[in-house]
């Protein structure tokens, strides 16, 4: 979900506008150089289009793209919902966790084995201390622990990199 204020003037947007542009510029004339050395393919809004190298993003295994409407649902608690959107060999992890409005975790959420963090997509997100808006990011190393929360309902992004 997309913030519903995004603070920015005209100029704001003109200048990156002209700089995007630019940028194009520059990437439709490495395409057609890289084109020429046979390194690349067909340039798609002026932006490079690799090669495929057995559906893998620049031969790399393990590249990974999901929708967030493709994830599965689980409800963890009522009005609380996570979506997995991948999970690493070493445990890490990602998701999407909803949170409908008034909605509170059951018990203390503790961060273990390792760290959690979570940016807030959408909302007021409220950690049991005090309340994060739209566009913050949180970090909450092993060990602590909060109370997850949101009065008007949120959509969390949450990354366990230690599982």
């Amino acid at each position: 979900m997309i913030p519903d204020k995004i603070s920015a003037t005209g100029a704001d947007i003109e200048k990156t506008m002209g700089m995007t542009r630019d940028m194009d510029r520059d990437m439709d004339t490495d395409t057609r150089g890289a084109s020429e050395a046979g390194a690349t393919a067909t340039a798609v809004n002026g932006a490079p289009r690799l090669p495929s190298q057995g559906g893998a993003v620049g031969g790399t295994a393990g590249y990974l793209h999901r929708a967030v409407a493709d994830a599965p649902v689980q409800e963890v608690f009522p009005g609380i919902r996570c979506r997995p959107l991948w999970t690493g060999e070493n445990g890490a992890s990602a998701m999407v966790v909803e949170l409908d409005p008034g909605s509170c975790w059951e018990g203390v959420d503790l961060h273990e084995p390792g760290p959690e963090e979570v940016f807030v997509v959408d909302g007021v997100f409220h950690d049991g201390d005090r309340a994060h808006p739209a566009g913050t990011f949180i970090h909450a190393p092993a060990g602590s622990w909060h109370i997850p929360q949101s009065a008007q309902g949120c959509t969390l992004f949450v990354f366990y990199p230690e599982g």
